[in-house]
């Protein structure tokens, strides 16, 4: 703890309008101040001038006449290592926090959108922030039209981004990606010719003269990078783009100096560090990006990934960041089931190795999280990408003491991989307002007004809490006896614990933002008629019923009564419907014991993950634990089963049931249930599945039954979440549209 001096108002404080909190903050008691520092986000106090931060509205208020009080404020004693700042020599790092790189899609857009985005988060006190994938040419681009840096007249667009980071006290680094094979251009290259099963064209052989090229133009790129103001770059030399193409024999067959021996393959990337620290000098951050478990057949061995790393310490590289997989591994690495630092073990084999810091990644989403691996001695440093999506102030937060108010990361990948991997901007599934801080901003209304929100689920939520953050007098009402909606059945599917998290955030943003939540309440028209300005419907939906004999049968259920009302489950379970809740159902009945979601050995062994680094690429047999249940996962549809499911989770959903031993089939018709179990016809044959029940995971309804009557009595009613669409259980869609909503009314 330290004592921090606050230079105050004696009498009155000048604004441009009168405020009433700047009375409140002038008559509180020093306790009472510390709170309001809580709720308001006091962010600076300096010069006779308050910088005051409430739910993204900054404002400044001017001192006249001045006194002194003393507050404390919890600064570095519950995270001394993560809020330790890092000395590289030449530079120092305020603290051990690294925003890594993620592409959002705002890259190749109007520059200060994207100078917005990074702001944010140099303001949210991170140490070091990576931009998205910056091509250093033409034929590296991950996608047609892709940020490239490889002339002088592309410095201005960067210096309006590195500028808005520099004025917030942030440092940045611009990462240098060529995509190779991985690329989604008919020109892409690579050390061989090759097609990734990410990518549907088929990659060129570099010639000799392009790889000197090519070298070249990562040290020019890094050149330019330097004179648009950027603190330093990232070379990314992992996840199966071209630097780790030419590293592993899976893609690089060559023959010449440039591939066969190990020393040859890792030639290519130490001629590109050695040639752009050169050209660089030797005070500016250089970090690499380095593969230190594949999980690939013909990736690297461990000690070949040692022996690189010695290489690129001596060859000028100022940080080691540790990569994790190829994107055509078969092995989730940051899906929401993926274990919370399931690989710092990785880095922290690597500890001792070199001397240069080593930043260990993937999961880490939580300050007490990172505070554990750096304090284990595991990294120098901890990457945190998506959690920086979720909250921009994540690292704030934990300086101040505000843990409890972080918008945590879940992992969905919903709103931020998927959403790269369709061509479409990045968001967050949590927090809308990623990649939109020009356009959605919860500023005080001047029109304050009576709210009712009917639904605790995460769009009436979202609504209600940015709605009483504005201004607003927010009523929200639920039937039930807890907050959550739907998020309160997905929370308790392994490998959806972080959902808990969510519910966990909104609370304590409804204490926060004064939102009068009325639990066990089921509301009618009459409750609200006439006593709210606006009305916001989230009732959510119902199970949409299925015209099917026997579907009032006793082995008949719907996964409401599973997952919510926990009624008794056979042992032989057919499920109808394989969308997102068929195989969270799934997921829920075929798992027992400890989830691999919440236990790294457990998680490795089931994915079959090395963790003595004795395999090449570490990889192992996996070790499958059928399920004691016999599932079917039935679909109606003829395609891939799951096919609608989110690009970069979808496989790990199928995967994991495949272990368990679920049989998913697809092509079915659904005849009736009756005593012998469920009789469908499969391929034109007509079957009997011997089961003790049938779930029925079929779709669902809109539940919006006040909109009529409210809209007849002439009541401003709003519709949103699965109350105005409902679709497979949208919470992206429904968090989205509540804050849109909120932030207009």
């Amino acid at each position: 703890m330290f004592n921090k001096q606050l230079s105050f108002l004696d009498g009155i404080l000048a604004k441009n309008s009168a405020h009433t909190f700047c009375k409140i903050i002038l008559n509180c008691a020093v306790t009472l101040l510390s709170e309001y520092h809580r709720s308001l986000r006091l962010i600076r106090v300096f010069n006779g001038v308050i910088l005051v931060k409430n739910h993204q509205r900054s404002e400044r208020y001017v001192c006249k006449k001045s006194t002194n009080l003393q507050f404390n404020v919890m600064t570095k004693e519950k995270y001394p290592h993560l809020l330790a700042p890092l000395d590289l020599g030449f530079t120092t790092l305020k603290n051990r926090v690294l925003m890594g790189s993620m592409h959002t899609g705002l890259e190749e857009g109007d520059p200060k959108i994207l100078a917005a985005y990074f702001a944010e988060r140099a303001r949210g006190q991170v140490g070091l922030i990576v931009t998205g994938g910056i091509s250093p040419n033409h034929a590296g681009v991950v996608k047609p039209m892709a940020a490239q840096l490889k002339k002088k007249s592309q410095i201005a667009h960067h210096k309006i981004v590195t500028d808005a980071v520099h004025k917030e006290g942030g440092k940045i680094c611009m990462q240098i990606l060529h995509a190779g094979r991985y690329a989604y251009v008919p020109y892409c290259v690579s050390p061989s010719s090759s097609k990734s099963p990410i990518s549907m064209f088929k990659a060129w052989k570099l010639p000799n003269f392009m790889i000197n090229w090519t070298i070249n133009d990562y040290a020019n790129s890094a050149h330019l990078a330097q004179q648009a103001g950027y603190d330093g770059i990232e070379i990314m030399g992992s996840e199966g783009y071209l630097i780790n193409q030419f590293i592993a024999t899976r893609t690089n067959k060559r023959t010449d100096k440039w591939g066969g021996s190990y020393e040859n393959r890792i030639r290519f990337a130490l001629e590109i560090v050695r040639k752009t620290r050169a050209k660089v000098g030797k005070n500016f951050i250089i970090i690499f990006r380095l593969s230190m478990l594949d999980l690939v057949e013909d990736g690297s061995t461990w000690d070949e990934v040692v022996q690189l790393a010695k290489s690129l310490e001596e060859a000028g590289v100022t940080i080691l960041n540790t990569g994790i997989g190829w994107h055509e591994a078969r092995v989730p690495t940051i899906s929401t089931r993926v274990p919370r630092a399931a690989f710092a073990w990785v880095t922290e084999k690597m500890k001792g190795e070199v001397s240069i810091p080593l930043i260990a990644t993937n999961r880490i989403n939580m300050p007490d999280v990172a505070e554990d691996i750096l304090a284990t001695g595991k990294a120098d440093m901890v990457s945190m990408a998506r959690p920086f999506l979720a909250d921009p102030e994540i690292v704030l937060k934990a300086m101040e003491g505000r843990e409890d108010e972080i918008n945590t990361c879940i992992a969905c990948n919903q709103a931020c991989l998927d959403h790269v991997f369709d061509q479409k901007k990045v968001s967050c599934l949590v927090n809308p307002r990623a990649g939109h801080e020009t356009v959605l901003n919860y500023l005080s209304t001047n029109n304050k007004k009576k709210i009712a929100v009917v639904g605790a689920g995460p769009a009436g939520l979202s609504a209600s809490t940015v709605a009483a953050s504005r201004g607003h007098e927010v009523t929200l009402f639920d039937a039930s006896h807890e907050i959550g909606g739907q998020f309160n059945m997905a929370k308790q599917v392994p490998g959806k614990e972080e959902f808990y998290e969510t519910i966990r955030y909104f609370k304590r943003q409804i204490e926060l933002t004064g939102v009068n939540l009325q639990l066990n309440t089921k509301v009618n028209a009459e409750d609200l008629i006439g006593k709210f300005d606006e009305v916001i419907l989230a009732t959510g939906i119902q199970p949409r019923v299925i015209k099917l004999e026997g579907e009032d049968h006793p082995k008949a259920l719907t996964y409401i009564e599973v997952l919510r009302d926990k009624k008794p489950v056979g042992l032989k379970v057919a499920i109808i419907g394989a969308g997102g809740i068929g195989f969270d159902v799934a997921e829920y009945l075929s798992h027992e014991g400890l989830a691999p979601s919440v236990d790294i050995p457990t998680y490795m062994s089931e994915w079959g993950v090395d963790m003595n680094l004795k395999n090449r690429s570490g990889l192992m047999k996996p070790k499958v634990h059928p399920s004691s249940r016999e599932i079917y996962l039935l679909q109606r549809k003829k395609k891939k089963v799951g096919g609608g499911l989110g690009k970069t989770t979808g496989f790990g959903h199928r995967a994991s049931l495949k272990k368990k031993k679920v049989q998913m089939l697809n092509g079915i018709s659904y005849q009736k249930i009756d005593d012998q179990g469920l009789h469908v016809t499969i391929d034109d044959k007509a079957q009997i599945l011997d089961v003790d029940h049938v779930i029925i995971c079929a779709g669902q309804l809109p539940l919006k039954t006040l909109q009529a009557p409210l809209q007849a009595a002439g009541v401003n009613v709003h519709l949103i979440g699965g109350a105005d669409v409902a679709s497979e259980l949208d919470a992206k869609r429904a968090i989205k549209q509540g804050a849109y909503l909120a932030a207009e009314i």
